[in-house]
């Protein structure tokens, strides 16, 4: 058989035992927040149908769907020439019936439709798990990547914002991010402002040109909106919301003041102000909260509130972001129930804990003792006390016997484990066995149940 040269697929990647252990630091402390604030842990299957997500995610999205050939007899009546045309976007059902996910907001909504007479609403779930798009893989981009999702569906009260944005402070905070800002717009007030500057049709022009505010300048997005048909005179008249500033109660009353025409934007005004009072009573830890009417993110999927959170700490795009959305599971049938949900990017927060150096210690702390022996009969003696050390909660590893001294010292330096135990015959003839600081180099002789509590148990 030819060799192979190992690989992974484009766009995927392998993860270290040393990567692993902090991207569960991360997965684990932001579920124990989700726990903590009423969300429940769902899973949906890698594959949903093709069907289920095709025409949700826009033309450009359905491009990026990983399709999922039929196999056996299912490509008996497959219509081969079809499959030979790459310019072929959805494939019939002859071919392929299956897709890999390519979000989890979509495979949720098919959750709650089909599940709706056994869950309880309002229905508050998190989702950590797998996606997968067909993009152009590059730097920080990636075509298999985790979403870390939680949702409450059925609700219509903005309690769930205000919560929304304590779950963010409350796990940022806990991964050890001291300077960060979540920045809260609302829709309507998007909508509000295109409104009475008579542009309600340029809505989405509008807000994609603003929300560049941040890369391009003033004067770029002044350019970019005369581009798409805007007028001096409306730009004169959005300068002065573009530019707000103040603090979070000034910047409102200045937008009712610029909305006072607009019922659709006065209503979004009093929305921000609700989740404002509701933050009163809940200082936050860490976090800025910030009202950005730049803010546009998701336009024709958000409806109500929008969030998004940056690091301040190192130059990162977003690491967070959410909204509310109406009538999520309208499309498979089940009308008027509305949402809300955020994402926090795990990829991204892997990156600025690593630049900040914020990962601690025992979120990669494997083994914590290594029991070295020389022979069967060392072995035998050690198992009682590897079971000790495992049933105080210390994780242990034994060598088997027969290694030389340098190759078991070597395993122990090389899985950076902090603690060795030798037993050798003089170790089993006086019970004291030698335990040895790795880092430091003291090595001393110990009782079994000495070394037990030297360890923390």
């Amino acid at each position: 058989m030819a060799s192979v040269k190992p690989s992974v697929p484009s766009g995927t990647r392998d993860f270290s035992p040393a990567e692993m252990a902090k991207r569960n630091f991360i997965f684990d402390t932001i579920k124990g927040v989700f726990r903590k604030y009423g969300y429940q842990q769902i899973e949906t299957p890698t594959m949903e149908k093709l069907s289920t997500l095709t025409g949700k995610y826009g033309d450009e999205g359905d491009k990026l769907i990983f399709k999922v050939l039929n196999s056996g007899d299912y490509l008996v009546k497959a219509d081969v020439k079809q499959l030979e045309d790459r310019n072929s976007n959805l494939l019939t059902s002859s071919i392929s019936e299956k897709a890999l996910r390519y979000d989890l907001t979509v495979p949720f909504a098919r959750y709650v439709v089909q599940h709706q007479n056994e869950i309880t609403f309002p229905f508050k779930r998190f989702q950590v798990q797998p996606v997968w798009r067909a993009d152009k893989p590059q730097k920080g981009r990636y075509r298999e990547f985790y979403q870390c999702d939680a949702d409450v569906v059925g609700s219509k009260s903005l309690l769930n914002e205000a919560e929304f944005v304590m779950i963010y402070d409350e796990a940022l905070s806990l991964l050890g991010l001291k300077d960060f800002t979540i920045k809260i717009n609302n829709r309507k007030i998007l909508s509000g402002i295109a409104q009475v500057i008579d542009k309600y049709d340029s809505i989405i022009d509008l807000t994609v040109a603003i929300d560049k505010l941040d890369k391009i300048g003033l004067d770029g997005v002044i350019k970019e909106l005369l581009e798409r048909g805007f007028t001096e005179a409306d730009i004169d008249k959005l300068k002065p919301v573009i530019l707000l500033e103040g603090s979070n109660d000034e910047k409102l009353q200045k937008l009712r003041e610029a909305l006072a025409t607009s019922e659709i934007g006065l209503a979004g005004c009093d929305e921000l102000e609700t989740v404002f009072n509701y933050l009163q009573y809940t200082p936050l830890k860490k976090a800025t909260l910030e009202l950005d009417i730049t803010l546009a993110r998701g336009l024709n999927y958000y409806t109500g509130a929008i969030f998004e959170v940056k690091t301040n700490e190192v130059a990162m795009g977003s690491i967070g972001g959410g909204g509310r959305y109406d009538d999520l599971t309208g499309m498979f049938g089940l009308k008027g129930l509305t949402g809300a949900g955020i994402s926090f990017g795990a990829d991204r927060i892997y990156d600025v804990l690593e630049e900040l150096n914020l990962f601690p210690a025992s979120a990669v702390e494997g083994t914590k003792a290594l029991i070295i022996c020389f022979d069967a009969s060392g072995e035998t003696f050690a198992l009682p006390l590897l079971q000790k050390l495992r049933n105080a909660g210390i994780n242990a590893e034994l060598y088997p016997a027969g290694a030389k001294l340098k190759k078991q010292m070597d395993y122990a330096n090389n899985k950076q484990i902090p603690y060795t135990i030798l037993i050798g015959s003089e170790e089993m003839q006086t019970g004291l066995l030698a335990f040895k600081d790795m880092e430091s180099g003291v090595q001393e002789k110990l009782s079994a149940e000495d070394i037990l509590t030297r360890l923390g148990a």
